[in-house]
């Protein structure tokens, strides 16, 4: 089965195409990155209309690259949401109506599905049951994982996402945006022990998640550290993103281990924007292998927003038999546990 993956849920648009037979066939990405710098993040509108202006010259872009005409395809799947309202209706504009001229089946997909099964895109995908840390700038959630679709939510945060937290702590430092990268980047100059960080509820069971308290924390110390509005000095500044860094990517470790302990499993996907951070791979990697268990991720342009894992996740499911109307359909808020399983 052929499948168009068409993904506008905030700031990139992506599509790609998926060969149930042969894989990966196409996929390219553009990012509106540059667009919405001048604001310090994502304006809505902004991103709506630029979607609307990067998405034909895009699907025209990836049939040349697959080497393939759209009437080649058997089916269209595209993000129908969580995401903003005015970008996921871009998308999904398209691939109704793409579907009604083409007579083929459309599916829309979840936003997260797609990151929790990107690296099923790799070489040496995971097996199944496993448990997903999904973590992005949206999301910060563990989850167990028996099946496609088949998602038992064990813990999210309660405030901040992790990246959102990355996000706005860089933003105390005025640190240009995108700022998550920009942050873990300059971490890798810094003195991890300089500073105390807290680890934010890992003193309490459960799997919850909270960063809130921790971006306080950095933010009466850059307050403290800070004279006439700027750092004493650059390494101050490299200093207070390591530890910062270290006491997020501490925080997930620590949970991820304890979801996989409560699971009785041994496989763990990290999936999301966060998980081409560095610090967290190498992190998980190290501990894990301890703990007689697997790290599997997504490539790093397969971590960010993509066509590619919408392509992938939407397939499987129609493959299953799955068909959305052709009446265009989207879901800014869904909660991931309320998908069929295939």
């Amino acid at each position: 089965m052929l499948v168009l993956g068409i993904e506008t849920s905030c700031d990139e648009t992506g599509f790609a195409i998926y060969d149930s037979e042969r894989g990966l066939l196409a996929h390219c990405l553009y990012s509106q990155v540059a667009l919405h710098a001048e604001y310090g993040g994502v304006v809505p509108e902004l991103a709506s209309r630029d979607h609307v202006r990067k998405i034909l010259p895009m699907f025209n872009q990836v049939l040349a690259e697959a080497g393939i005409t759209k009437q080649a395809l058997d089916g269209i799947a595209y993000t129908a949401g969580p995401g903003l309202m005015g970008a996921l209706m871009v998308g999904g504009s398209m691939a109704t109506a793409l579907g009604f001229t083409l007579d083929i089946p459309v599916v829309g997909v979840h936003h997260m599905e797609g990151h929790l099964l990107a690296p099923m895109l790799e070489d040496k995908p995971p097996e199944f049951p496993f448990v997903a840390l999904l973590v992005s700038g949206g999301h910060t959630q563990l989850v167990s994982v028996k099946g496609i679709g088949d998602y038992q939510l064990l813990g999210e945060s309660l405030d901040d996402a992790a990246g959102e937290a990355f996000d706005k702590t860089a933003k105390m430092l005025d640190l240009d945006y995108p700022g998550g990268p920009v942050l873990a980047k300059l971490a890798e100059n810094g003195n991890l022990n300089r500073f105390d960080f807290p680890r934010p509820m890992t003193d309490k069971p459960g799997l919850d998640f909270s960063f809130s308290g921790l971006k306080t924390h950095t933010r009466n110390l850059i307050e403290k550290h800070r004279g006439d509005d700027v750092l004493p000095d650059q390494q101050t500044t490299y200093d207070i993103c390591a530890g910062f860094q270290e006491a997020v990517v501490d925080t997930l470790s620590i949970k991820c281990k304890r979801a996989l302990k409560q699971t009785n499993m041994k496989r763990l996907v990290i999936a999301g924007g966060v998980s081409a951070n560095k610090r967290l791979r190498h992190k998980l990697e190290a501990e894990l292998t301890q703990f007689d268990a697997q790290v599997f991720y997504a490539r790093h342009e397969f971590c960010t927003d993509n066509g590619a894992m919408i392509a992938y996740a939407g397939c499987q499911r129609l493959l299953a038999g799955e068909r959305s109307e052709l009446s265009l359909s989207v879901t800014p808020r869904w909660p991931l546990q309320s998908l069929s399983s295939i």
